[in-house]
């Protein structure tokens, strides 16, 4: 059995028991990170959370100090223990995320060595911010629905995640607790559409459902798994026609990625270890020769490459290859 796509991070190092004694710069620099952030603490909190950063900015430096293919940086939670990010973002039932039959028929190539959808037209959608809600298989699925419904129609328009949270409990998706954007596409499919981010705003927690039929704006046809594990066929349906939902685990080393080429030899590349969904939009190598893709995520632009990040390609890199899917459009 595997986990269900959760949302979430986790820091890379966590609190001693000995208070670290920290440096007048080290202070500036956390006040500069609060001003950026419009973080505001008493005076208790100031010092705890100042703790917490410190012990982040110092892990970040020794880090980038060694020779890596990605490089960390300072962002909207640098000032967060494993813990309290476990506390509201990572919550963990049994659920099989993997197909190992898929529906994609790969063709026989050759395929482009790099294509990035963002650079063709109008298709995909700003980076959103799911904040404190394990929603991120929401924004996976509507990124992936948008891109896909905007390739078909020529009209790109952003979608309800908030009606994913609050709609689909009966294809085995939990709200905020987590689901699967293969799941999410069934329920869009059986529920005859899915509104727009207009329509049905986003809350970033668990409510009713309001769906309105007369308001459905986008519409799948039907849903593609691709056979668990084939990365290559990702690659076919990247390439040839639309961005794909994939989930992957996150570990302690990616809540600080700020750019460049992500490799872990902390996660797992299994079905049950994928913990958090997000978007291929494209590909590419690097000037190093390493084969990545380009994933769009929901954790707002403040965080890596404005929102985005590049993963390893080609080695199933943290279980990217396990859960894969897309929609065809109902146009």
């Amino acid at each position: 059995m595997a986990l269900r796509v959760l949302c979430f991070v986790s820091t890379i190092f966590s609190l001693v028991n000995l208070t670290p004694v920290i440096l007048p710069e080290e202070e500036y620099q956390f006040k500069q990170w609060m001003s950026q952030y419009n973080n505001v603490y008493d005076t208790e909190e100031y010092y705890h959370r100042l703790q917490i950063f410190t012990e982040n900015k110092r892990g970040i430096d020794h880090y980038n100090a060694e020779n890596h293919s990605f490089t960390m940086g300072l962002n909207q939670f640098s000032d967060m223990t494993f813990e309290e990010f476990k506390k509201s973002f990572l919550l963990t039932e049994p659920q099989n995320c993997s197909a190992t039959k898929g529906g994609h028929v790969s063709s026989a190539g050759p395929y482009p060595e790099s294509i990035d959808w963002r650079m063709k037209g109008n298709v995909v959608t700003p980076v959103k911010n799911q904040g404190h809600c394990g929603s991120c298989w929401t924004f996976s699925t509507t990124g992936c629905l948008e891109s896909v419904n905007a390739i078909a129609t020529g009209k790109l328009i952003s979608l309800s995640e908030q009606q994913l949270i609050d709609c689909a409990k009966d294809f085995n998706n939990h709200g905020c607790m987590g689901g699967l954007p293969s799941q999410a596409f069934e329920y869009i499919k059986y529920n005859n559409g899915l509104m727009t981010e207009e329509d049905y705003p986003y809350k970033g927690h668990d409510d009713t459902c309001h769906f309105e039929p007369a308001f459905a704006a986008a519409f799948v046809l039907d849903v593609v798994n691709i056979t668990s594990y084939d990365e290559k066929a990702i690659v076919d349906a990247v390439a040839r026609l639309n961005p794909v939902s994939f989930g992957f685990e996150v570990t302690a080393d990616f809540m600080h990625y700020k750019e460049g080429v992500y490799s872990s030899t902390k996660c797992k590349n299994r079905t049950d270890t994928v913990n958090h969904a997000v978007l291929a939009v494209g590909y590419g190598a690097e000037e190093s020769g390493m084969p990545h893709w380009i994933v769009k995520n929901s954790w707002s632009t403040n965080w890596g490459m404005d929102g985005y990040f590049l993963i390893e390609r080609g080695n199933n890199m943290c279980g990217l290859a396990a859960c894969a899917s897309y929609p065809l459009p109902l146009v």
